[in-house]
């Protein structure tokens, strides 16, 4: 199929390309390659990952006029889009750049697939959607009216948005809440790549909520995983959904919401320790408070993904740490 992947310099979508140039899709891409992180590392993941295969649009989200010209030119038959302003601690100083790039941007792209007769839109939300929820595991049957960021607002606007379009137009929408993702080729503004950098160059990490956190890491390959079975698999009405007790994670439009997490949550200091002991060295702790926006846990009920596509993510937090460490060496050429 022709796959649009919006975000296919990013963490996620450069993997997922690649993953879906293997399974035979021809994917399109849109990136607009700005500088929250460093370019170089977007543009090293296009040449590595994609080699010259993937046409990738070098525009904004919120260009409507580009974007709508984009759909027409190249009639995706799937979107996935994972675009976005990324970051809870950034939005707190940025705020109007989250509205201008994950909802507006959204916009274009439901008017895209609404008059291009897309086939299945999927769409990146997040486990932040959860907010004041104190209920673990986190289940996409709960209620997510309390979001604690304008980042997580943002996400669960986009899954209201979607489910609009989806009663609306019959256009089928799957949202995707990641959990903590994390991997070879991450983003520099995570957890495990400043940990790391610090780490090796003897520099304090800032450990938040005093070591207190929990959070499921949730290892890329499983995230791309999930993502490539659940192309082909447009979200369908739930004949059993009632307006009674309406269930949030599905509709009697094709509408459907998924966590992808690794159903196993880590403590903030066992994650500290998996980078100390893969690079060789103790770090030096800097303990501060809980952070405006953040949550102090993050835990995935995934039994309907389970069900839905006999998957679930399952790398273990050592080994999916040593296979970002190994990427980050060689990536930097550190001798340790």
């Amino acid at each position: 199929m022709k796959i649009l992947i919006t975000g296919s310099a990013g963490f996620i979508g450069s993997n997922l390309s690649k993953k879906l140039l293997i399974l035979g899709h021809e994917i399109i891409g849109i990136d607009n390659l700005n500088d929250y992180y460093s370019v170089k590392l977007k543009e090293d993941r296009l040449n590595q990952f994609l080699n010259g295969q993937v046409k990738n649009h070098l525009i904004n989200l919120d260009e409507t006029e580009k974007v709508l010209e984009v759909f027409k030119e190249e009639e995706p038959e799937i979107v996935i889009n994972l675009a976005a302003q990324a970051g809870v601690r950034y939005s707190l100083e940025n705020p109007h750049t989250y509205i201008t790039s994950n909802v507006n941007g959204f916009m274009n792209i439901l008017e895209g697939c609404r008059h291009h007769d897309v086939k299945h839109l999927i769409y990146a939300s997040s486990s932040s959607v959860y907010g004041a929820n104190t209920s673990k595991p986190f289940s996409t049957s709960d209620n997510i009216d309390h979001p604690l960021s304008l980042y997580a607002a943002t996400k669960k606007a986009n899954e209201l948005m979607a489910h609009t379009y989806s009663h609306l137009y019959n256009l089928p929408t799957t949202g995707l809440r990641f959990f903590t993702v994390y991997g070879p080729w991450g983003r520099p503004d995570m957890a495990l790549f400043k940990f790391t950098n610090a780490i090796i160059d003897d520099e304090p990490i800032d450990v938040y909520n005093h070591g207190n956190m929990m959070r499921d890491f949730t290892y890329v390959d499983d995230i791309v995983e999930a993502i490539s079975r659940l192309v082909d698999k447009p979200a369908k009405p739930n004949p059993d959904w009632s307006g009674d007790n309406p269930d949030p994670s599905s509709s009697y439009a094709p509408y459907k919401v998924y966590n992808i997490g690794n159903n196993s949550p880590v403590r903030l200091m066992e994650f500290v320790e998996a980078i100390e002991n893969r690079v060789g060295k103790t770090a030096i702790k800097n303990y501060m408070d809980l952070q405006p926006g953040d949550v102090p846990e993050t835990y995935a009920n995934v039994d309907d993904l389970f069900r839905d596509i006999d998957f679930k993510p399952s790398t273990d937090i050592q080994d999916g740490v040593n296979q970002f460490v190994d990427w980050y060496i060689d990536y930097y050429n550190i001798k340790l």
